[in-house]
């Protein structure tokens, strides 16, 4: 056995790099943008891993990944970050998570660099924390963390206090030229990417031509570099859908047929067969009966 052969028996390191190959990594991201290929990416919303992984399966090339997978405040979620994208990277190995972030993650800029680089080391590609302000990116970046932002309907409670509720955005030019400018100095501060929301065909896809970023668009309707749809849309989960929404199928009427079947099979007898389960040596079985009879 030669020298080669031995170290790879017996070192306990098989590589000192933490980089999974075939990554969809912030590179690969932009590659596509210059590439001209539509970058695909989905929200699992509170669906859990399951869902992370599937998307995977299927070649979706980015996660955006919420805060945390139930109803928490954001302190408690900001404590249990790291655990959260490690259940969903370690389903997911290829995908690129871009890890959505709390305002509490980044009050101030020696904090987001803090906390950035925590979400990096869980495994996020990309941290996207709505409504940074750019000296607080132009810090972290610099710092080498990735940021994938967000502009246009900023989500969550920033649209609701500023424009009254999720309205459409850009409408006017004044108000398009607002949207283009944080967008232009997100990119010139060192964002690496950037979702645009609720804003119109044109002004999403003229937004998208300008910058040298990836662009994707969230009910924005243009094309943008690529577009974002959530899960509970894609799946059929919601209520009232949105007008942007296209659901590709129904889960819940799926899994209730798969119960339904199982439980018919349960209730008839069909199910388990005898295949679904194993027998005990016929000399073994004799003791058990016999012991089982004598003393009880």
């Amino acid at each position: 056995m030669n020298e080669e052969q031995l170290n790879r028996m017996y070192s306990p390191f098989p590589k000192m790099s933490l980089g999974q190959k075939g990554r969809k990594t912030i590179h690969y991201l932009q590659q596509l943008k210059d590439d001209g290929v539509h970058i695909v990416q989905h929200c699992p919303s509170m669906l859990g891993p399951m869902f992370t992984m599937a998307a995977e399966m299927a070649g979706v090339d980015i996660c955006r990944l919420p805060p945390s997978g139930g109803r928490i405040g954001p302190e408690e979620a900001l404590k249990r970050s790291m655990e959260w994208i490690g259940e969903n990277r370690s389903v997911a190995p290829h995908i690129h998570i871009n890890y959505v972030t709390d305002t509490i993650a980044f009050a101030s800029k020696e904090s987001a660099l803090a906390n950035f680089s925590k979400f990096h080391m869980a495994g996020a590609d990309s941290i996207l924390p709505m409504g940074i302000n750019n000296e607080t990116l132009e810090f972290v970046a610099k710092n080498h963390v990735i940021v994938y932002g967000h502009v246009g309907a900023i989500s969550g409670w920033q649209t609701l206090g500023t424009h009254g509720g999720y309205k459409h955005l850009g409408n006017t030019a004044e108000d398009a030229m607002r949207i283009f400018r944080m967008a232009y100095e997100y990119q010139e501060s060192g964002m690496k990417a950037m979702s645009i929301e609720l804003t119109p065909i044109e002004v999403s896809n003229a937004i998208a031509k300008k910058l040298r970023v990836p662009v994707i668009s969230i009910a924005a309707g243009g094309a943008c570099d690529g577009s974002e749809m959530v899960d509970a849309d894609l799946f059929g989960l919601m209520a009232n859908p949105a007008t942007h929404a296209k659901t590709y199928g129904r889960f819940l009427k799926w899994a209730a047929e798969i119960y339904g079947a199982w439980g018919n099979d349960v209730r008839t007898g069909a199910y388990p067969e005898d295949k679904h389960g194993f027998h005990m040596e016929e000399s073994e079985l004799d003791k058990f009966l016999n012991t089982l009879e004598q003393k009880y």
